[in-house]
């Protein structure tokens, strides 16, 4: 029987365990990429190993997400980034040379290669053949020391992609489709591998935008052949040296399979509040719109940009649309420049934006109050946007571009009518303008070992957690209800995203939007519990969303199920995740209840521990979903002190 591509990387990679679905593995990792509002958590846990470089083939740190410089902070921690890369032996992508997964994807990214990032978009690079997993800051700094990286080896569901896409109809249909078919949970244990004669008909940033947004799905990954689209996108880059062909076995076995007809589709909307409420465009019911923001990692590439330039051409924003375009780099904006199409967006009204994340991650044009936004972007979370009030609906950018004209949800076909067929023209240039003058390389080691780390007064220390006690009896802080996202947690906003190297500060804000009180209430119960419904922890990464709990007391989470990130994060944080054994046991449980568990050092082992509620006198078991490796971690009190203490003994091993 054949191998998938997804199982041939993983093979090719593996240093233990067994590549069961459902089994840990131990995996060595390549290459690393951070971004500016995660990363100093990341390297400060580095500095804390006291080794003199990374121990990767490559690490990139790029200042990408965070370019609205609203006080001291920000700058501060990208000077404190800088440094630290250039003293670690780490490439630095300066501000204005483009969103961290665009220049990975286009000047670092190789087919069969294994890539961790401190972005749960970090699959992005799928798109030519690289296994690509978004992991917390933590997991990114162990695998910067050299130390294979924990995985649960997932279930690969071939996705077998037939037909091609009608003009007017974007990749962003097909992973909305996708959405709508398996939901914002579905993914969980999975990687989707993208195959068939449909899957050959897609460039790479058509793919791009798919493999990006499985992280919607709380997929491991997606991943696509590197076959010839990927070897043309590579000798356009001038990198074609570097590509290897790399497909799945002909009689390769999956686990689950999805057929999907490309030519099938129409366009399709996200609506509030889940990336999975998608329905018909055609079909969602038109309210006025009053912001429209083309851009983000996930569609902001040449072709993207430019079938919505076409969309707008002759046009202009309607009187009552905020319309903003964020380009995913500086080397497509050259592009998009040479051949006239910035000029189209301009005439238009479009407001041109930093080549940055920005708004999707509410650094910049939030919605008004009760305001609605159609973006291009991965994510609608309640609060995503900057505003809790805000309804934010997600399409594709020639979608976008046609309700910016209209003022309510448009197609493109709704503009051009039969002459929509022109965006079927629209390719990826056969060569793109390569400039790296905004990649710093890592210095040679003699001379790294000599430059100084610069940390301004926001840097402040990595918490870091107590080890588990024997006995807790500690009362709920919070009970959360289903799909409790990091941004309910840690919410993102320029502001906010700036106090992220700032846990004593960042911690006040903690909850602030789901629950205003939060922070105060943990802050006075000195350790507590948080309880959860479903899909616990969905969304981005940021690792924060577990430090400021862990700095505030919270102790455990017990939730009904959780997102893998997170509950990653968690773990290497100190905060032991439990789910109920029985989910019924959540409805009687209140906020303020007094939870016990004793003996809680010997049942963790067990994975299965019994709590007392001894406000309302009643028992419930919760279980420990925890692989061996994750248990170390959690007894130890947290990744990093069980990573000093390995390469303490390493290091006294090799010089014994």
């Amino acid at each position: 029987m054949g191998a998938s591509l997804t199982r041939k990387i993983i093979e090719s990679h593996l240093v233990s365990g067994s590549m069961e679905p459902g089994e840990e593995i131990l995996l060595r990792v390549d290459q690393t990429l951070t971004h500016d509002i995660n990363a100093v958590m990341t390297y400060l846990a580095f500095e804390a190993l006291g080794l003199d470089r990374v121990r990767t083939e490559l690490s990139v740190s790029n200042l990408d997400h965070n370019l609205l410089y609203i006080d001291n902070k920000t700058p501060d921690d990208h000077i404190y980034l800088q440094s630290a890369a250039k003293r670690f032996g780490v490439y630095v992508s300066r501000p204005g040379n483009g969103i961290c997964h665009a220049i990975h994807t286009a000047r670092f990214a190789v087919p069969g290669k294994v890539l961790f990032g401190g972005d749960s978009h970090t699959p992005h690079s799928g798109a030519v053949g690289m296994l690509s997993i978004g992991v917390g800051g933590m997991d990114v700094a162990t695998a910067m020391a050299g130390q294979p990286m924990r995985l649960v080896m997932p279930k690969v569901v071939q996705v077998y992609l037939t037909g091609s896409l009608k003009p007017g109809v974007n990749a962003k249909d097909v992973i909305l489709e996708m959405l709508r078919r398996v939901g914002v949970k579905g993914g969980l244990g999975r990687a989707f591998e993208y195959v068939g004669p449909g899957a050959a008909t897609l460039e790479v940033p058509e793919r791009c935008s798919i493999a990006n947004m499985g992280a919607e799905m709380g997929a491991t990954t997606s991943i696509f052949p590197a076959d010839e689209q990927v070897r043309r996108f590579m000798a356009a880059q001038d990198r074609e040296d570097q590509y290897l062909e790399l497909l799945p076995d002909e009689d390769a076995v999956y686990d689950e399979r999805i057929e999907l007809d490309l030519s099938s589709l129409e366009p399709l909307m996200a609506c509030p509040a889940l990336p999975d409420n998608v329905h018909k465009l055609d079909e969602v019911e038109k309210v006025p719109v009053q912001q429209v923001f083309i851009g983000s990692c996930t569609n902001a590439s040449y072709s993207d940009i430019a079938k919505a330039a076409l969309v707008l051409r002759g046009h202009h924003v309607n009187e009552n649309v905020s319309c903003t375009c964020a380009i995913q780099s500086r080397q497509v904006y050259k592009q998009l420049l040479h051949d006239g199409y910035i000029d189209m967006l301009l005439d238009a009204g479009v407001r041109l934006l930093e080549f940055a994340c920005g708004p999707c991650c509410a650094i910049g044009q939030v919605p008004a109050t009760d305001g609605v936004a159609v973006r291009t972007s991965n994510r609608n979370f309640r609060g995503r946007a900057g505003s809790p009030t805000a309804k934010v609906y997600l399409a594709s950018p020639e979608s976008a571009a046609a309700t910016a004209i209209v003022g309510t949800f448009a197609s493109a076909r709704d503009i051009l009518g039969d002459e929509v067929e022109q965006l079927g023209k629209i390719c990826e240039p056969d060569s793109y303008p390569v400039d790296d003058s905004l990649l710093i390389e890592p210095l040679p080691a003699e001379e790294a070992e000599q430059v100084e780390i610069v940390r301004g007064p926001n840097i402040k220390f990595l918490p870091i957690p107590d080890e588990p006690t024997q006995h807790l009896c500690v009362p709920v802080s919070l009970k959360g209800g289903d799909n409790i996202s990091t941004d309910d947690i840690t919410p993102a906003s320029a502001e906010l995203s700036s106090m992220r190297s700032n846990i004593p500060l960042m911690s006040q804000y903690c909850y602030m939007r789901y629950d205003p009180e939060f922070a105060e209430r943990a802050r006075e119960m000195g350790q507590s519990i948080i309880i959860a419904g479903e899909n616990y922890g969905q969304g981005s990464s940021r690792e924060h969303a577990a430090i400021n709990p862990m700095y505030l007391g919270v102790r455990c989470v017990i939730a009904k199920s959780m997102a893998r990130i997170h509950k990653g994060n968690l773990i290497n944080h100190g905060i032991i995740p439990m789910l109920f054994e029985d989910p019924a046991a959540y409805d009687s449980i209140e906020q303020g209840d007094e939870l016990e568990i004793e003996g809680l050092l010997d049942q963790i082992p067990t994975r299965h521990v019994v709590v007392k509620n001894k406000t309302r006198h009643f028992e419930f078991a919760a279980t420990l979903d925890l692989s061996d490796a994750e248990m170390e971690v959690v007894l130890a009190g947290g990744q990093l002190r069980l990573l000093k203490a390995k390469l303490a003994e390493e290091d006294a091993a090799a010089n014994a």
